[in-house]
Order: structure tokens, then C-alpha cells, then sequence
């Protein structure tokens, strides 16, 4: 995997590099940028296959730079590697392209791991993110006679129109997938068998549209 390393602190991408050359194998830190203009002139050049780019740089942030790249070249994977999880930059991130958003605090060893598994086309976003991300969506009034996180976190039919065509069942597993839930977790949340929460998650994808989960945290926020 080719990768390139955008960020306006020098010390940030020559840790990333050296670290990544040491320890990852199967990749190549082919360049350095120091802010998204950079970044959009050396993908231009040298095309590479996934791009860690910080938020927020002098002259072209992270946000502006995805964009522009996502859409000269949308098999580029960007994963967006920053200290903010404000929900505007996320947003802004993951709606201008970005195929993950990580905190900076992320450990080496959980890095390569993320973009291992990005380059196999699983979205990469901290679980933390995607909370503080879909929460807004929600409406916490709704169901707060149970005590379980998941009917607190009811989402509103008014915002989200779409979500009339799931039964209460699958809005539950909905809200839990948005929030950044895998399966076995939301099977022992909802006392429900592994393979049940996997049949509703496939109807759930097929009623919505969806191919993954990355779609369901997009549609979560859309509005």
C-alpha cells in the first residue's frame, strides 16, 4: 500500500513514517505533505492508494483537500487523523469523501490495523466519534421510560422519515449500528442470538439501501 502522510507538524508525520516503515511491511510512506494543497498537488503526481490527512493545516485543510481529491480520484481512501471530533469536521470530512476519521490518541499498532482493514474496504472511525456524531440525531426524550441506552437514544421519524419502514426491532439494531455497535455486541445488548441480529441487519440494509455500515452512519446524520 502506498501511503501519504499530510500533516503541518513535521514531528506527527516523521513518527508516522518511521514507524509505519518498521512495523508495516506492506506499506510504503511514499510522500509527506504540510497542508491539503500539497496533498492534492502530490496525489495528482504520485497517486497513492490511502492518505492520512490531519483536519485542520495552513492554506488547505484536511476537509477541502478530501474533497478535491475524492473527486479527481474516488478509489483513493482518506482517512482523516486529528485531535478534533467536533461534529462539524467530522461531518464536513465524511461527507466530502473521507472513508474513516480517527483520533490522533490511536495507538501505532490500532493505526496499522485500521488501514489494513480500510484497504480491505472496512470503514475506519472512532467509536467515540461516531457516538458524538449520530447523538445529535437522536431525540432523547422519546423512550425514556426505558432505562436502556438504545430507546434513550431513539431516533425522531420526523428528522428521519425513512426509518418508518423498520419495525421497533430493527430501529433498535438501527440506532445501535449508527452509534458504532458491531454485532455481537448489539446480540448481547438486546438478549438476541448472533445469527438473529445478523438477519435483521441484512433486512435493515435491504429496506435503507445500504451496503455497509459507513452508509448507515451517513444516513443517520443526514438533515
Amino acid at each position: 500500500m502506498k501511503i501519504l502522510l499530510v500533516d503541518d507538524q513535521s514531528l506527527i508525520t516523521e513518527s508516522l513514517g518511521t514507524f509505519l516503515s518498521n512495523y508495516a511491511d506492506d506499506m510504503t510512506v511514499i510522500g509527506v505533505a504540510g497542508n491539503g494543497k500539497e496533498a492534492v498537488n502530490f496525489t495528482d503526481e504520485h497517486h497513492p492508494d490511502i492518505i492520512l490527512m490531519d483536519v485542520l493545516m495552513p492554506e488547505m485543510g484536511g476537509v477541502e483537500a478530501v474533497r478535491i481529491i475524492k473527486g479527481k480520484y474516488p478509489e483513493i481512501k482518506v482517512i482523516m487523523l486529528s485531535t478534533y471530533d467536533e461534529d462539524e469536521y467530522v461531518r464536513a470530512a465524511l461527507v466530502g469523501g473521507a472513508s474513516g476519521y480517527l483520533l490522533k490518541d490511536i495507538s501505532p499498532t490500532e493505526l496499522i490495523t485500521a488501514i489494513r482493514a480500510l484497504n480491505n474496504n472496512v470503514i475506519q472511525i472512532s467509536p467515540e466519534i461516531v457516538r458524538n456524531m449520530v447523538q445529535q440525531k437522536y431525540n432523547r426524550d422519546e423512550g425514556s421510560h426505558n432505562a436502556e441506552d438504545t430507546d434513550k437514544a431513539a431516533i425522531t421519524e420526523k428528522e428521519l422519515p425513512w426509518l418508518k419502514t423498520l419495525t421497533k426491532r430493527e430501529r433498535e439494531i438501527f440506532t445501535l449500528l449508527a452509534t458504532g455497535f458491531d454485532n455481537e455486541q448489539i446480540a448481547e445488548k438486546l438478549f438476541l442470538a448472533l445469527q438473529t441480529v445478523k438477519n435483521h441487519v441484512s433486512v435493515i440494509y435491504s429496506k435503507l439501501g445500504v451496503k455497509d455500515r459507513f452508509e448507515i452512519i451517513r444516513l443517520a446524520n443526514q438533515g
